[in-house]
């Protein structure tokens, strides 16, 4: 094996770890409710178990046919089990330093991790966030992550509290309408 080829692999590891490490604030855990760890876990577990096993035998099958050169099932399975193995790389390292939290576990009378949270606008229309894991954002769901500008404003806050978030359309005021903790699936 050349040592290019070695190279090429730590460099992949390394941006790895600074992708996972990017994404979380220093001296933090990657906080994420049962529901958004099991999907980490259950895709972890699907590319281990399914797609990698699948991809290695359509790999050797094709590198038994001769010329790997010109054979498409070879190079194209050769970079999907790259893909694959960059993946499960990264899974592994954000299951491994993952906080779970349970929103129902948390205390009621303020924002915290796991809360959804209804506020009103100036234009007095409603908005219901869920403050979940960086790895569970879904915007048309109304789900952001606890490191978003939105969540740092409203972490530690109660129902009545006004807070002044900075949008790129400038700061907007909101008021906490309701808070409440329930199962994130």
């Amino acid at each position: 094996m050349s040592k290019a080829f070695t190279k090429e692999q730590d460099d992949d590891l390394e941006e790895d770890t600074l992708e996972v490490e990017a994404n979380t604030p220093k001296g933090t855990k990657n906080y994420i409710t049962p529901a958004g760890f099991a999907r980490l876990h259950a895709e972890f577990e699907n590319l281990m178990k399914v797609q990698r096993p699948e991809t290695v035998k359509i790999v050797s099958w094709a590198a038994a046919l001769g010329d790997r050169s010109e054979n498409a099932d070879y190079l194209y399975g050769k970079k999907r089990l790259r893909e694959i193995d960059k993946r499960i790389r990264f899974l592994t390292k954000r299951i491994g330093f993952a906080e779970v939290v349970d929103p129902k576990e948390q205390p009621h009378e303020k924002i915290y991790f796991g809360a959804t949270v209804m506020v009103s606008d100036q234009a007095e229309r409603e908005h219901t966030y869920t403050i979940v894991g960086m790895d569970e954002i879904d915007l048309e769901r109304g789900r952001i992550s606890w490191i978003s500008p939105l969540a740092k404003a409203l972490l530690g806050k109660q129902e009545g509290d006004h807070i002044t978030v900075h949008t790129p359309a400038g700061a907007q005021e909101l008021e906490v309408v309701e808070v409440r903790y329930e199962s994130i699936e």
